[in-house]
């Protein structure tokens, strides 16, 4: 191979690639919304210790998420029945039992989102605020999207 091509094709090589990764829209759950399952905390964990340290309250506005941070304030929609959305704060991980659940809430929330008896709901997540008033974090690759 000339020496002279090489220089070019290195550059149009680095052109590819860079203009491939800048033209791709940045859509979907990575950029602030998650759909999948909610289920709600059981009272047997009121009182107790959450992963963020603080003692989950099963009044309050709180629920699990994943991955997002402690402090994190998400909308949540049902996607069935026509039930007001209701806003909680991350304080605790969870759940890990099924791919499809992508929040546990507190039974305030619970209450709120009429989902006591169902137990488990499908729903929308919109990231709210995050802690230090950024913006929503991009959430994980592996994040579930459409519940199932």
């Amino acid at each position: 191979m000339s020496t002279k091509l090489t220089p070019i094709l290195i550059l149009l090589l680095l052109g590819l690639l860079v203009g491939g990764c800048a033209g791709r829209q940045q859509t979907g759950p990575r950029y602030g919304y998650e759909e999948g399952l909610a289920v709600y905390i059981s009272d047997v964990y009121h009182g107790r210790k959450t992963a963020s340290g603080e003692r989950y309250d099963k009044m309050e506005l709180t629920a699990a998420h994943r991955f997002l941070p402690f402090g994190t304030v998400v909308k949540v929609t049902r996607t069935t029945g026509d039930w007001p959305p209701v806003q909680v704060r991350i304080n605790d991980r969870g759940p890990f039992d099924d791919r499809r659940k992508i929040i546990d809430v507190s039974r305030a929330a619970a209450q709120q989102l009429h989902m006591e008896q169902a137990g488990l709901v499908p729903v929308r997540l919109d990231v709210v605020s995050v802690p230090g008033g950024g913006s929503a974090p991009p959430l994980p690759a592996d994040a579930v999207a459409d519940g199932s």
